[in-house]
């Protein structure tokens, strides 16, 4: 086997490699931001309630 061998076959696993993690970074770029939408409409929800509650007498 030639030394060379092995570099060459590195080198083409690398290259595979990159170009799945560049496919991944991609794919998890154009996901919509579900979770930080679902935190963002149970916060509105709370603060909506606390507003339909009838008010409580402040506590010094």
């Amino acid at each position: 086997m030639h030394p060379e061998t092995h570099l060459v076959l590195h080198h083409n696993r690398a290259a595979e490699l990159q170009a799945q993690a560049d496919a991944h970074r991609l794919a998890v770029e154009a996901r919509h931001p579900r979770d930080l939408r679902k935190r963002l409409g149970w916060t509105l929800v709370e603060v909506g309630l606390r507003l339909a509650s009838e008010p409580r007498p402040a506590t010094v």
